[in-house]
């Protein structure tokens, strides 16, 4: 593994990565045509690529009518790290250079437990992958983190829900420990990141990925790319005051949207639900477990319990709120909901959806679909993954 591996030189070379890495092998004729560059010049630059150590051959194209041109594709060494840390677990996966995911594997975690304890644990399950047969050059990794970033600089900045992370050195630590590259960002920016590039924002160039899980975030994609915004803190959906007299959130403000209806609010609720005798259901759950979750209240609205399924329509209603005021701002063409809470599903998309197309504009909302993740827990790593591999198949 080397910090200053080779990188394209040129915005040709750049263009001809990307195009490999989303569609697959290609000929030197067809590369040449859509980059725009004569066949010897194109030939120049995929020889200095292949010399790099960043493309290499792949056989011979079809006949086009005279000499068959040979095929190129990502080099099958180069390898890219996806880490995604959530509130309540790690997920690590190895890809190749198109990003197709060679192994993954995932751990419960507690965010809390710091950074230096966390990242050993994100590195260990690395160690396995690549123990397992995830051998090859690691160009580069990609890091999401749940809760704000500076992305200039690779520090979390004051994170509600993440006691010791504050301005610790995330990028210049992996940086170090790997020798290579490595990029950081907010969790839910890579799970939209993960959905442009393998998931239900495939074509879609302007939308923004809601995550629902113990916080409340939104990934904002225009035109193509993820804004952060000045400092990095574009999409922190979940410290919007959606009451000034509600319950006190993390971030020690008062009547956030997170506060109603991110992971730890949910999992309150349903207690006093489940005390008040509103809730057979997660009366017994209580009793037996002597603690409740999201995925208890999930499992009573499955069963029917009315007073779940309120729940969920009550916390459905406040998101729905705070994104009708988004779409009406940002005219977005896709809506995606993501994260734990949204495994609740249809009860709760059917909520969100309601209110947005209600509140919203019909110019805004006309052809604007609101869906389910596609990737699930599998966005967060795809996504990392996506955001390394663009600096690393970026021109200087």
């Amino acid at each position: 593994m080397k910090r200053n591996a080779a990188r394209p030189e040129n915005a040709h070379q750049a263009r001809v990565l990307r195009l490999l890495r989303g569609e697959g092998a290609r000929s030197r004729a067809d590369l040449g045509d859509i980059v725009q560059l004569s066949r010897s010049k194109m030939a120049l630059e995929l020889d200095r690529l292949a010399g790099s150590g960043l493309v290499e051959l792949a056989g011979l194209a079809a006949s086009r009518g005279g000499r068959r041109s040979a095929m190129v594709r990502i080099a099958s060494h180069l390898r890219f790290v996806g880490i995604d840390i959530g509130a309540t677990s790690i997920d690590v996966a190895v890809t190749n250079g198109q990003l197709e995911v060679l192994g993954s594997l995932s751990m419960p975690a507690d965010v809390r437990d710091g950074p230096a304890a966390i990242l050993d644990q994100a590195l260990d399950l690395l160690g396995k992958l690549r123990a397992d047969g995830g051998a090859g050059e690691i160009r580069g990794v990609g890091i999401g983190v749940p809760g704000p970033v500076s992305f200039r600089d690779g520090v979390s900045i004051v994170p509600p829900i993440m006691p010791g992370w504050d301005h610790f050195p995330i990028r210049e630590a992996l940086s170090q420990e790997l020798g290579c590259p490595v990029l950081v960002d907010n969790d839910v920016n890579i799970m939209a990141l993960g959905e442009l590039h393998a998931g239900v924002a495939r074509s879609v160039d302007d939308f923004f990925l809601v995550k629902i899980g113990t916080g409340i975030g939104c990934g904002i994609v225009v035109d193509g790319k993820i804004y952060r915004g000045v400092s990095g803190s574009a999409g922190d959906i979940g410290h919007i005051r959606v009451d000034d007299y509600g319950p006190t959130c993390a971030c020690g403000n008062t009547g956030c949207l997170e506060a109603y209806f991110g992971g730890a609010a949910l999992a309150r609720d349903a207690v006093l639900t489940a005390r008040s005798g509103r809730s057979p259901y997660l009366a017994e759950a209580l009793s037996e477990r002597g603690r409740l979750t999201g995925e208890d209240v999930a499992a009573a609205v499955a069963a029917g319990d009315a007073a779940a399924v309120q729940m969920i329509r009550d916390g459905g209603r406040r998101v729905g709120q705070v994104i009708a005021g988004l779409v009406s701002f940002i005219n977005p063409g896709l809506v995606i909901v993501a994260g734990g809470v949204a495994g609740l599903g249809h009860t709760l998309l059917a909520e969100i959806r309601s209110v947005v197309y209600q509140r919203s504009p019909p110019l805004a909302t006309g052809n604007m679909p609101i869906v389910l993740s596609e990737l699930g827990g599998a966005a967060g790593v795809i996504g990392a993954t996506r955001l390394i591999s663009d600096y690393v198949f970026a021109a200087p």
